[in-house]
């Protein structure tokens, strides 16, 4: 199980500045990964956030229809918003339980959630539930050790300040977010044929502050660290981060994001 630890996910337009925006070309990159579904399918999208992967599936794969399950309202109103599409519908609920009858999908896929579940398994074999017999399960999260850049260089910088501030570094907490850990669970949750794959998208920012305003947003572990801090350490990593990042000569701070991808087949 993961050691679970409250984190802010509410406020959307936050979440857009700090993730969201590049959660949108992993979602594409995921998508011509993941086996096709064929047109007129049934997806359910575990976890749907503000619809980044939901509005990519009815772009690019012909679905009958997308349910979006989120316990966030504040998501589930931007989703609602941002997915304007009569195919689309969001359901409250969570991953543990999500609000559809047995073997309602023929795909159910789920972006930058697994490892943020207070049981991911449990969590696997409930989307299990609801994919019906030979469809898909797959998924993406991030890989928080090495190779999401901008998460990475704030908590090196974070934890060479505060010791204290490794047990919220998610590269630590989730040790779920490597390839053989993701395989093992799948495999744990009955799902055959798992397969992962690493993705990679550029996170271009502009300059020091498009780097740095994502984390005074609160939403998420980093984030949320960051707004913990009292004003003088905060300026502090601000500081630091500032001298340690590179840029181009036009200013930029030019990095890469890393997820991994997965996914497996429900047994016929």
């Amino acid at each position: 199980m993961t050691d679970h630890v409250a984190d802010a996910w509410e406020i959307a337009a936050a979440y857009e500045r700090y993730i969201g925006r590049w959660s949108r070309p992993v979602a594409s990159k995921f998508l011509q990964w993941l086996p096709p579904a064929g047109a007129g399918a049934a997806w359910c999208d575990v976890g749907c956030g503000t619809g980044a992967l939901a509005h990519a599936v009815l772009v690019a794969e012909e679905p009958a229809r997308v349910v979006g399950v989120e316990p966030s309202e504040g998501f589930a109103a931007a989703a609602r918003t941002t997915v304007d599409d009569p195919r689309f519908e969001v359901r409250p609920g969570t991953a543990a339980a999500i609000p559809a009858v047995d073997g309602e999908f023929d795909r159910v896929v789920s972006g930058l959630v697994l490892n943020f579940l207070p049981d991911p398994l449990e969590g696997l074999v409930e989307m299990r539930r609801v994919t019906r017999a030979g469809g898909t399960i797959g998924g993406y999260v991030w890989d928080y050790a090495e190779g999401m850049e901008m998460i990475r260089a704030f908590w090196d910088a974070a934890v060479e300040l505060d010791e204290a501030a490794r047990d919220r570094d998610e590269g630590v907490r989730f040790p779920l977010c490597r390839p053989d850990p993701l395989h093992d669970l799948l495999a744990s949750a009955g799902l055959t044929g798992v397969r992962i794959q690493p993705l990679e998208v550029p996170t271009v920012f502009a300059d020091f502050d498009d780097f740095w305003a994502p984390f005074l947003g609160g939403q998420g572990p980093a984030p949320g660290y960051c707004m913990s801090l009292p004003a003088r350490r905060r300026a502090e990593l601000r500081t630091v981060l500032d001298a340690r990042l590179r840029r181009d000569r036009a200013g930029r701070i030019a990095l890469t994001a890393r997820a991994w991808a997965f996914h497996g087949s429900v047994p016929d």
